[in-house]
């Protein structure tokens, strides 16, 4: 039987012929004005941020690489800033 100790192991490199894909984060509040979505936007931004981290740190592509994430700009709560965010992971 051979020795484990034996393979050679390949680095992490993309062998697609196109790009990886990508973790799409789409942080979403609710959009009532008035104290409501002003105190949830923070705390809901840096829980995006920590899963994107997360991700990132502990989920790879087939290839080794690690996952990359993407996170929309602001939190959506309405038609517009998802119109936005779509254009973004477009």
């Amino acid at each position: 039987m051979a020795n484990p100790n034996e393979f050679r192991v390949n680095p992490p490199m993309n062998r697609l012929n196109t790009s990886l894909p990508k973790v799409g984060i789409r942080p979403t509040i609710d959009g009532r004005y008035g104290g409501v979505r002003e105190s949830l936007e923070g705390p809901t931004m840096a829980m995006a941020q920590a899963a994107a981290r997360f991700i990132t740190e502990n989920v790879r592509h087939a290839c080794g690489l690690p996952v990359e994430c993407v996170i929309a700009d602001t939190c959506i709560g309405g038609v517009a800033e998802a119109a936005r965010c779509a254009r973004k992971f477009a």
